[in-house]
């Protein structure tokens, strides 16, 4: 990658993490389909793993006034048994039906909670195993569930700094066990690892602006914000994506 990629490619992750940090959403839902302009898709989820570990513990510290040992038990554990499963099962699909998959994903979910965003989920036991379970096996195919995770959070009406630590602590069992299992399908490459540490500097600081935007905006201005920005990015994905899967 050169220097001034290289400077795009950290503009852009740091914009990730905020966005990510104050939409609740986390940063890979921006960062994932961004990052597949700078490495191949399969790259991008072996980067994506590791980063969001640091981004994780960044959060923790950030938000560490409390989370919700319920909810981080009751998703924390479906997640991390099906993000293993989504993760193993990346490596038998191609890149490119992967990034298609992404940006119908993301326009999807987006156009969904933009037009049933006053819509809430009951807050019951079962429909947290089941945001596990699919957030996990989201994140573990194509790199990003959070916004599934934040969907089922939602209905629980926690306060701003739980939600995050809660989001994060769950993300961070989901992101150690994809990792693992990226780094068995060889999707972790030695010549991307000098990312890693850049990668953490933004995820302290962009996790740093993040909460200090958390206290100018309300909830709905900035998660109205974030949703058209997540369809424009799964718009421009699938642009980028057609013509790859000549269609």
């Amino acid at each position: 990658m050169t220097t001034e990629l290289l400077i795009y490619f950290i503009v852009l992750a740091l914009l990730s993490e905020i966005v990510g940090t104050v939409g609740g959403f986390g940063s890979s839902m921006l960062f994932v389909p961004i990052a597949g302009y700078f490495l191949d898709f399969h790259s991008v989820l072996g980067v994506t793993a590791i980063y969001h570990l640091s981004s994780n513990i960044s959060k923790i510290y950030f938000f560490r006034e409390g989370f919700d040992k319920k909810l981080v038990i009751n998703m924390g554990i479906t997640s991390v048994l099906f993000v293993i499963l989504g993760a193993f099962l990346s490596k038998y699909i191609s890149s490119t039906i992967l990034e298609f998959i992404l940006a119908f994903f993301l326009i999807t979910l987006s156009l969904l909670l933009l037009f049933f965003r006053n819509k809430r989920l009951a807050p019951t036991t079962l429909n947290a195993v089941l945001g596990g379970t699919f957030s996990g096996f989201v994140a573990g195919l194509l790199g990003t569930g959070g916004a599934i995770r934040g969907v089922v959070l939602a209905s629980y009406g926690l306060k701003t700094n739980v939600f995050i630590a809660t989001s994060a602590l769950i993300d961070l069992g989901i992101d150690a066990s994809r990792s693992v299992v990226y780094s068995l399908n060889g999707f972790v490459h030695k010549d991307d690892l000098y990312l890693i540490p850049i990668l953490l500097i933004v995820s302290i600081t962009g996790t740093f602006i993040g909460k200090k935007i958390v206290i100018l905006l309300t909830e709905k201005q900035f998660q109205t914000s974030v949703l058209f920005l997540i369809l424009i990015t799964g718009l421009v994905t699938l642009y980028k994506t057609l013509p790859e899967l000549n269609i």
